[in-house]
């Protein structure tokens, strides 16, 4: 049986789901490098519980050119 991970991403307030995210978002890279499989498997679960949350109360919310393929794309011609 799956551990569950913390707090349902749909009870957060807008700010506690960006708290969420972003402390995540901060702890990726020293997870990867120094977690165990299973503190990885649990990170990558959550960040995608809290962004698939995020996306679901924000699906317009506003991409900036230079983050598309074609905006990439003209950053390296």
């Amino acid at each position: 049986m799956e551990r569950e991970l913390g707090i349902d991403p749909g009870r957060l307030s807008d700010s506690e789901l960006l708290e969420e995210l972003q402390s995540l978002h901060r702890t990726r890279h020293d997870t990867l490098l120094h977690g165990s499989s299973d503190a990885l498997a649990a990170h990558t679960r959550r960040t995608e519980q809290l962004e698939n949350e995020y996306l679901r109360r924000h699906p317009n919310r506003a991409v900036s050119a230079g983050r598309t393929r074609e905006g990439a794309r003209a950053r390296t011609e």
